[in-house]
């Protein structure tokens, strides 16, 4: 009797077994990526359907050209005589179809002598940084608000980890360069500022969140109206 409950404690124990291992194959598999992977070989964005979605409607891919995986938005420096000394020309699906479903994105940073690519996020990508010309202090903060910034030059490369704040600080003695790519086609891109005094937020947050007193907060939301 004793043989027997053993052997059936022992076939229990292996049906259970079989049961989990079975549940782990047919569980679906989770692949954490920037961007879904595409199932064709390109997907150039149909810029024209009024289709609303997570990425673009493709077009057929006999309309699709050359011209469409060619983006010369770069080519051409943005001004930088403006309140930050900086600009940023950004190769994203909306101005470049190709890049639909690929899970890439491309930028050109240009900055004028102390120009500054404020403190931002790009919610939906990481980014990697070249510097072309000039010497740039460049960083970003944690979630646990460490701090990890130095001063990069030509030649060389940093990472921006995917949703963290980050920034660009021209400290050289002339006009520096930068390409970033990013790994979504559609990374956005939010500026710290601009999003708390340029929003609708309450004057009340802004006050306690900053420590600031309606002058100094109605004086900050005229800059970024």
């Amino acid at each position: 009797m004793k043989a027997l409950t053993s052997t059936s404690t022992i076939l229990a124990g292996l049906l259970l077994v079989f049961q989990a291992l079975l549940l782990l194959q047919l569980a679906p598999l989770k692949v954490n990526a920037a961007d879904a992977d595409p199932l064709q070989d390109f997907c150039v964005a149909d810029l024209t359907k009024d289709l609303y979605l997570n990425g673009y409607p493709c077009k057929k891919p006999a309309a699709a050209t050359t011209d469409d995986f060619v983006f010369n938005g770069l080519t051409v420096p943005f001004q930088t005589n403006n309140i930050t000394g900086a600009s940023a020309v950004f190769g994203f699906v909306d101005n470049f179809p190709g890049l639909n479903t690929l899970g890439i994105a491309i930028a050109r940073l240009d900055f004028a002598k102390g120009g500054l690519i404020p403190p931002h996020t790009h919610p939906r990508a990481s980014e990697i940084i070249y510097v072309l010309e000039g010497s740039l202090y460049a960083g970003f903060v944690t979630t646990d608000n460490k701090l990890f910034a130095k001063v990069i030059s030509k030649g060389e490369v940093m990472i921006f980890p995917r949703g963290l704040i980050h920034f660009q600080l021209n400290v050289g003695d002339s006009p520096a360069q930068a390409v970033v790519s990013l790994n979504s086609q559609s990374p956005g891109f939010q500026l710290i500022a601009n999003s708390m005094f340029g929003s609708q937020i309450k004057d009340e947050v802004l006050q306690k969140t900053f420590f600031l007193d309606q002058k100094t907060v109605d004086q900050l939301k005229a800059i970024f109206s």
